[in-house]
């Protein structure tokens, strides 16, 4: 390990793009990496595949590796491993791989699990030219005391990394179980396995909830000692215009969801129990907004066709995936807040923004909103997967605006108190300390 007696210690913090979307990972990592930047921490916060799209000024460095057009041809095409490195770096460029971005590149997990496998594999994967180019920079140029990860799913190279660079690997752990549980077979168990001895190899993992900690400790088979709880952050006042807009404005019964339009989010959930409150009430109302990707398109139209069917077309709104200006306008406008998410959600980052706006919150009874909207009392929980169940809670809240404004203030108060970029900047590098000073204990 370098020296740090003379210096601060350097964090090299390697986020994943999300080809072109406002991706939750990214815009925690990015938010991380500006307060640990702010308490004085020396950190780089370095792309892998694409370029990462986030709301506040983007903190991450004008260089990529593991370009998602290279490393995609790199295991399609045997000749493009033996690139020599001006064509890398071509292939490599962030304004390149913004603009393909930009015409919705295919993240379909389903159709990746060869190239999820090779990754995985690091140096004894298609993509070892790639382990080699992002070795040479982090020893010759980066010369980082500590290496943290966005998730799991990139850290092929950590056996690389602890023989050549000899430093410590942590990984933050937010989501890699619901990519693997969209991988068939034999692609998951495969790549599953290949974890496993990856999370052997690293020092180190970050979690958001003890829930997502049981979990993945369960999953890759991971002694509970080497995991450590950090909190998600955001920073209430950036919603104080959204709070104060929505106090200002009469109550309606618009329902609201905000989140990637997929199946895993339970957008047609959502539906059914919109289907349902709509036949007995008029003025209900359901607003959509957030990243469909072409993937998702069919189940979209699907999901609208019931809606049209059932002659509601002119109560439903899709604002689309829209910006930082036209999101507060969204989340200004309507009454409740809820993402159904199918899966056991490691972060729900929407969650903790709806709550900072002073919006009530209905959300699943598992993952990380056991630890949000309990504590905070910013909303209810329904039984997950279970419709009828989130019809009752939506028309619950949506009856009763007082106990609905009362819902969001908790949330509000809650998340100001214990969920500030400060606070999970401080717990983030306590972490970092821990492991730099040389010891690993919880």
């Amino acid at each position: 390990m370098n020296s740090t007696s003379s210096r601060s210690p350097k964090i090299v913090y390697i986020t994943a793009g999300a080809g072109g979307m406002y991706c939750g990972s990214c815009i925690r990592d990015n938010a991380l990496a500006t307060a640990l930047g702010e308490q004085g921490w020396d950190i780089t916060l370095l792309p892998l595949y694409t370029p990462i799209r986030t709301d506040d000024e983007d903190k991450s460095i004008d260089r990529l590796f593991f370009g998602g057009i290279n490393v995609y041809l790199q295991e399609k095409i045997p000749l493009f491993r033996h690139l020599p490195g001006f064509l890398d770096r071509w292939l490599d460029n962030p304004r390149l791989i913004r603009r393909v971005a930009s015409r919705a590149m295919s993240v379909d997990p389903a159709e990746l699990g060869s190239l999820s496998l090779s990754m995985v594999r690091g140096e004894h994967g298609h993509q070892k030219k790639e382990v080699m180019r992002l070795l040479a920079w982090l020893r010759d140029v980066a010369r980082p005391d500590l290496i943290c990860l966005t998730n799991l799913l990139v850290g092929g190279s950590i056996p690389v990394w602890k023989r050549e660079l000899g430093i410590p690997v942590l990984v933050t752990l937010q989501g890699d179980d619901v990519f693997l549980d969209e991988l068939e077979e034999p692609w998951h168990g495969q790549v599953l396995a290949e974890m496993k001895k990856l999370a052997e190899a690293a020092d180190g993992f970050l979690t958001f909830t003890p829930s997502y900690r049981d979990a993945m400790a369960t999953l890759f088979e991971v002694p509970e000692e080497k995991f450590h709880l950090t909190p998600l952050g955001i920073e209430a006042d950036e919603f104080s215009g959204i709070r104060e807009r929505r106090q200002g404005r009469k109550p309606g019964r618009t329902i609201g969801y905000f989140a990637r339009i997929c199946p895993e989010k339970g957008f047609d959930l959502l539906v059914d129990a919109f289907l349902e409150l709509a036949r007995r009430d008029p003025g209900v109302t359901l607003r959509a907004g957030g990243w469909l990707s072409p993937e998702d398109r069919a189940f979209y139209e699907a999901e609208v066709a019931r809606i049209e069917a059932a002659g509601l077309a002119g109560r439903f709104d899709y604002a689309g995936a829209v910006g930082p200006a036209e999101k507060a306008d969204f989340l200004s406008e309507i009454d409740v807040f809820c993402v159904p998410a199918r899966f056991h959600e490691p972060k729900g980052l929407y969650v903790l923004e709806a709550l900072a706006c002073g919006l009530p919150v209905v959300a699943p009874d598992r993952g990380a909103f056991l630890d949000m909207v309990e504590p905070g009392r910013g909303g209810s929980l329904f039984r997950h997967d279970d419709a009828g169940d989130l019809a009752v809670k939506l028309d619950a809240l949506l009856s009763d605006p007082t106990g609905a404004a009362s819902a969001g203030e908790s949330g509000y108060r809650w998340v100001a108190a214990h969920c500030s970029r400060e606070r999970m900047a401080e717990a983030t590098g306590a972490v970092f300390a821990r492991y730099l000073d040389g010891g690993n204990s919880a």
